[in-house]
């Protein structure tokens, strides 16, 4: 598998597809497919953390669940490390499974109520069958204290833990294996925002201390600013924007991004910023619009916009999928 396509990016995507099959109605024998990730391609280069963000249903969790193969694409290619890992299986699958692990979104259904704390970050230490017992109690207590927590909580079960507290648990499970990869998925939606910004600067760390990269899943700009050096806007199941975040966030190109913009608080109120109104309700992904997938709530469409799919061009140092840019 070596050598087939050397890259400089460690994480590489080309043509992602994730189709699920729709369950037929007693009136029709045509199979429907929700496409949930329809043509997505990602370079996350060394030490990057790369964001991606959109409105709930665009397909952002489904391309982080595909990276770490908790799910099979139907269509594409995940190269990792100059690796095609995309339809890998058996011990090469759980070899690669070592390197990479997820954050999930929610602390409160994402760990085990019968596992105290030390049980939680040591199994994947186990199911690896890396270190002694001893190895390993020093190997969870060490990582303990890297995401803020002290040797008492080794005992504690998740229902003995705050929410901040849960997620720094689940994050210690995923800094145990030592990753060169880690998906993010909206770590941060389900907490106080008292404590998000512990957690992130927890995140923010994670790519100096552990040299790896990290794809970064939200809902929201503001966090996306922060810990993220590059973006990608998805709409639908496509990135319809992608670039630098700063410049994406401040200078947005496509009418859907300059949307999600003019919706994200701001504490200045002398910034002013230009209103995108749209249209009626998101499509859904099982009868996407014909022609670009925004076309029937952008209020610049035009009737190229009906017909014909825009691709991703590079545009002032950034890649958008827009006619009208």
């Amino acid at each position: 598998m070596k050598g087939a396509h050397q890259m400089e990016e460690p994480i590489k995507v080309e043509n992602l597809k994730k189709y699920f099959p729709v369950k037929r109605g007693h009136y029709t024998r045509k199979q429907l497919w929700l496409k949930a990730v329809d043509g997505v391609n990602i370079e996350i280069k060394r030490r990057e953390i790369f964001g991606l963000a959109g409105e709930s249903g665009c397909g952002k969790s489904t391309v982080g669940r595909l990276l770490v193969r908790l799910e099979d694409p139907t269509e594409g290619h995940i190269y990792f490390n100059g690796e095609d890992i995309a339809n890998v299986k058996g011990k090469t699958l759980k070899k690669f499974r070592k390197s990479v692990q997820m954050i999930f979104q929610d602390p409160y259904e994402s760990l085990n109520p019968r596992f105290t704390t030390l049980a939680t970050i040591e199994e994947p230490l186990k199911l690896q069958h890396i270190g002694t017992d001893s190895e390993r109690m020093e190997k969870v207590i060490s990582t303990l204290k890297n995401v803020g927590l002290s040797e008492r909580f080794l005992h504690r079960y998740p229902n003995e833990l705050s929410g901040g507290q849960r997620q720094r648990v689940a994050i210690g499970r995923v800094l145990v294996l030592d990753p060169e990869f880690i998906v993010a998925d909206e770590p941060c939606s389900m907490l106080d925002v008292s404590i998000r910004a512990e957690i992130l600067k927890i995140i923010l760390r994670l790519k100096d201390e552990l040299n790896s990269e990290l794809l970064y899943i939200t809902h929201d700009l503001a966090e996306a600013r922060y810990v993220a050096d590059r973006l990608g806007i998805m709409y639908l199941g496509n990135i319809v924007e992608m670039g630098e975040t700063a410049k994406t966030i401040d200078e947005p190109l496509h009418p859907y991004t300059k949307a999600l913009v003019a919706a994200t608080p701001v504490a200045n109120p002398d910034i002013k910023r230009e209103r995108i109104r749209l249209k009626g309700e998101v499509p859904k992904p099982v009868s996407p619009p014909s022609g670009c997938k925004f076309h029937p709530r952008c209020p610049l469409a035009t009737k190229r916009c009906e017909e014909e799919e825009p691709q991703l061009r590079r545009v002032e140092g950034r890649w958008v999928a827009c006619h009208l840019v």
